[in-house]
């Protein structure tokens, strides 16, 4: 498929400003789990308060559904650039080669919180016999936070799929500007209800969703729960058509406060339709829980398209700092979650109100975590492993602009 407009050589600074936010807002997503004002996270502060739930639904709202559309964007972008070749090599090298590097020692850490937090909370008894391990198979196999990379990596399987029958099909382009019109006519005010219709039907349908979740995370097992494969590649999907199309984003940078603002009144609608925290699915498929998957599927696309049209509007500048955030946010994702959870059992028995320890939790897990990189991964081959180029410890006086590195 040809794109219908010249690829631009600069960067998409707006984008990358989402993608490194989304990912950076990770940390305080997972350490707001452990101030909810009831238990569903592994550690459990003495202080806790409904806000910390309020803050987890804000970002999980729209955080992976607006990375999934950026990625399927970016993806479009090199499978032009380099071929199917050359894109298949970078995202083994740069995508599955961090999922199966790093998973062991992410899952060591995470094993590690758990075993500190039960001896602190008298859940061991010295001298007794451990439990016996659990056991795993494809369906509820642990890829913890990691889930993102593998569900990455079946798009661009599909991706790769399906990318040779249409090209053989379309020698002569004419579905690609069929497909490119359909594109400008789907993207608008009502994109967000379009794309909320399939998504509510996966959800109402699912006996086990629950509704404070919205899209379910897909992190145990092999094959994704179908609300998320429905929600994340109708993302992914359209980001890749995006591409294409990239004049589109003006018009989605010109709508954002419609976005936002319906981003905020069926978000709000919601959460109070979900009941708020708490582990109960919506088993049945009744009329209540049709109403709340539509309003919560509705909210997740128009927040995440609130969030594409803010940064694409008033953060596509260069920013040295965006940039540099924007780089070291993938080894921030991929290190951070065993981090949270060590520092959420040091201090869950702190005094203090449960905003100052989740931000103090989330900015020294986040410094840890940027010191780390700028130590032992973006100078190094770390950095060209995972953002594709290294950075030299002495940069010259003026730094040529590039192309986005996805």
């Amino acid at each position: 498929m040809s794109s219908s407009t010249p690829a631009p050589r600069d960067r998409l600074h707006g984008l990358d400003a989402l993608r490194g936010g989304a990912l950076l807002l990770g940390v305080v997503l997972h350490t707001s789990l452990a101030f909810f004002p009831e238990q569903i996270w592994i550690v459990a502060d003495d202080s806790r308060s409904l806000g910390a739930a309020w803050l987890f639904f804000a970002i999980h709202l729209f955080r992976m559904t607006a990375f999934f559309l950026i990625a399927g964007l970016f993806a479009h972008m090199m499978l032009t650039r380099r071929g199917w070749l050359g894109f298949a090599r970078d995202r083994l090298s740069r995508i599955v080669g961090p999922l199966v590097a790093f998973w062991f020692p992410v899952m060591a850490g995470i094993v590690t919180a758990l075993v500190w937090s039960a001896h602190l909370n008298g859940l061991v008894t010295p001298g007794a016999e451990p439990p016996p391990p659990p056991s795993y198979d494809w369906t509820n196999v642990p890829l913890t936070h990691l889930w993102f990379l593998y569900v990455l990596a079946l798009f661009y399987a599909a991706v790769l799929a399906l990318r040779a029958p249409f090209a053989a099909l379309d020698r002569s382009g004419s579905w690609g500007r069929l497909v490119d019109r359909i594109t400008g006519v789907l993207i608008g005010p009502w994109t967000p209800l379009v794309l909320a219709v399939p998504l509510a039907i996966a959800c109402w349908l699912d006996p086990t969703w629950i509704a404070f979740f919205a899209v379910p995370t897909p992190d145990e097992g092999l094959v994704p729960n179908t609300p998320a494969l429905v929600g994340f590649s109708l993302a992914f999907g359209l980001g890749f058509l995006l591409d294409r199309r990239r004049d589109l984003l003006d018009r989605i940078a010109g709508g954002w406060p419609l976005y936002l603002g319906l981003a905020v009144v069926t978000g709000v609608g919601g959460y109070s339709l979900s009941g708020g925290p708490n582990l109960v699915p919506m088993a049945e498929p009744t009329l209540a829980k049709a109403l709340a998957a539509g309003v919560m599927a509705l909210a997740v696309y128009a927040s995440a398209f609130a969030a594409l049209g803010l940064c694409v509007r008033f953060l596509s500048s260069h920013s040295p700092v965006r940039r540099y955030l924007a780089d070291s946010s993938y080894w921030v994702y991929i290190v951070h979650l065993p981090l949270v959870m060590l520092a959420q059992v040091w201090v869950q028995d702190w005094p203090g109100a449960w905003w100052l320890k989740l931000g103090g939790i989330s900015l020294g897990v986040l410094g840890a975590c940027l010191l780390s990189y700028e130590l032992t991964v973006r100078h190094s081959f770390m950095g060209r492993w995972l953002n594709g180029r290294r950075i030299p410890w002495r940069q010259p006086a003026a730094e040529p602009v590039t192309k986005n590195a996805e």
